[in-house]
């Protein structure tokens, strides 16, 4: 049966319809024979025919091919629009991640700087490992009535000072070009030198601040005579007049026992932060240095740990604070064993009458145990035993009967006035002090806080010799720090407090200047 021939398309469209059925070329040759281009009856040549049907037959099959083609162009292409876009994305994802890191890296840091505003986080290796404990115990500072501190911030503002500048003070160096500490030796009353560290003025003041503004507002045991208003080496020596028997006991390296752990101790224990606590105890305490000098340039090299420095104004209130249950067990096993007891600084004094004599022994052992257990050491070469036969003394004062300065020496004061009255002060001396005016008047005050009425005569004779040799002679003053006030008044201190720190080398409240450079011997003729 011949195939159908597909009538003379009449539109356009369906034109385009035949194209789509078959081909260009099939519907090309339908229409050239349907025009004539080959005789009526014989149809269109075979040959061409049978081309144009492998043509159309292959067409046919090129056709899904193509269509394939085509698609894997463009999933190729949709593959690079679509890792074009995803490069897009992650650039933009990059540089929004960028300036997100910048800006928290910004708010780090200006945090940051805000917290170093208010609070302190590093001191030095070794002492800030607490600084991030900020919790402080309100119930034991209100029981003791110490201020409270939230941070450094509010430390350093009570203080007087910047956060910064609490932080150069308290920082702790083992190497470093400055040091907070003048440093020089003054000559013991039994023979050695004693070192001094004298602070600087803005550590001084800073020390100050927590002596009268801490220290001071906690109370110290009733045995204690040494740094407490009131109380003297007098009154430290009154309670063992008249004894049968009168024991001293001196503990060894009193101030370098006493280190910077110990005085952290002391302020956490007091209810404070380790965040306060911390800076506190560096303000008080200093290490042993060595003096290097390399290449011109001096430094300062820490030697050992930091302890409390003797010299400074809180290492005084600071031992009688630690001290104090060395005093309540002292006191304790005094009391049991009929024994009276009182300590100035690192003098420990014990009197009885005959009832407790015969516990002398139980009282050295159990003294030694106690003093140990509460980390201290008693030296073996400053024991004395004074019995009522002897001359009983107790921080320079003599007890036998009533408070009094010993005679010899007393002796020896009136022939050394005498010889100034006679043939002037030239060439004279008292003590270790190369001033022997102020030297004589030291001890004249001393006389007259001991024994009043033989004191006066004898500042009455000092005041005459120094109208006549010394008229320019003045006391030299002594600091007070005001309340609430990062400034120094100078105010002339009382006859008694100029006598005692004129008398009393283990007081190192008082911080006395260094001693002048002695004069070469041959510049005396």
């Amino acid at each position: 049966m011949a195939e159908e021939t597909p009538p003379q398309p009449r539109t356009r469209q369906e034109l385009y319809d035949q194209v789509r059925q078959s081909s260009r070329e099939a519907v090309t040759l339908r229409e050239m024979a349907r025009m004539g281009f080959w005789p009526k009856g014989q149809g269109i040549p075979p040959i061409p025919q049978a081309l144009l049907e492998k043509q159309q037959a292959l067409q046919q099959e090129l056709q899904p091919l193509v269509e394939q083609s085509r698609k894997m162009e463009d999933r190729v292409r949709m593959l690079k629009e679509l890792r074009k876009k995803r490069m897009a994305e992650s650039r933009q994802k990059r540089k929004e991640t960028k300036e997100r890191r910048e800006r928290e890296r910004q708010a780090r840091q200006a945090a940051w700087e805000q917290r170093k505003t208010h609070e302190i986080l590093y001191l030095g290796e070794g002492v800030s490992g607490g600084l991030s404990q900020t919790d402080d115990d309100a119930q034991k500072l209100q029981h003791y009535q110490l201020p409270r501190f939230e941070n450094a911030k509010a430390l350093a503002e009570d203080m007087g000072i910047t956060v910064n500048a609490l932080r150069f003070l308290a920082y702790n160096r083992p190497v470093s070009t400055l040091t907070h500490y003048q440093r020089f030796t003054m000559p013991k009353k039994t023979g050695g030198q004693r070192l001094i560290s004298a602070p600087m003025p803005r550590l001084k003041d800073a020390q100050y601040w927590v002596l009268h503004h801490l220290l001071q507002l906690l109370p110290v045991h009733e045995a204690v005579h040494g740094f407490c208003a009131g109380r003297s080496i007098v009154s430290n020596a009154r309670p063992h007049v008249g004894r049968q028997v009168v024991l001293n006991f001196d503990l060894k390296d009193f101030f370098p026992t006493l280190t910077y752990t110990r005085i952290k101790g002391l302020f956490c224990a007091l209810g404070y932060a380790e965040a306060i606590a911390t800076p506190l105890a560096l303000l008080c305490t200093e290490p042993d240095t060595d003096e290097v000098t390399l290449d011109g340039q001096t430094y300062y090299v820490a030697n050992g740990e930091r302890y409390l420095p003797q010299g400074a104004p809180t290492s005084p209130a600071l031992t009688n604070l630690i001290c104090l249950r060395l005093d309540r067990r002292l006191t304790g096993l005094a009391t049991k064993l009929g024994f009276t007891y009182t300590r100035y600084a690192d003098d420990l004094t014990f009197s009885a009458d005959a009832e407790g004599m015969k516990h002398i022994n139980t009282l050295r052992v159990m003294l030694h145990r106690i003093v140990e257990e509460e980390g201290f050491q008693v030296h073996p070469d400053k024991s004395r035993v004074m019995r009522k036969g002897s001359k009983q003394e107790v921080t320079g004062i003599v007890v036998n009967e009533k408070p009094g300065v010993d005679r010899a020496t007393l002796r020896r004061f009136r022939a050394l006035l005498f010889q100034i009255e006679k043939d002037g002060i030239a060439g004279k001396r008292w003590g270790t002090s190369p001033d022997v005016v102020a030297a004589i008047h030291g001890y004249a005050n001393f006389v007259a806080m001991v024994d009043p009425e033989k004191g006066k005569a004898l500042q009455e004779r000092v005041a005459r010799i120094i109208a006549t040799v010394a008229p320019h002679f003045k006391k030299r003053p002594r600091k007070t720090y005001p309340a609430r006030s990062g400034k120094w008044l100078q105010t002339a201190s009382s006859e008694a407090s100029s006598s005692e720190a004129s008398t009393d080398s283990g007081n190192v409240n008082a911080i006395p200047e260094p001693p002048a450079a002695k004069k070469p011997w041959w510049k005396f003729w």
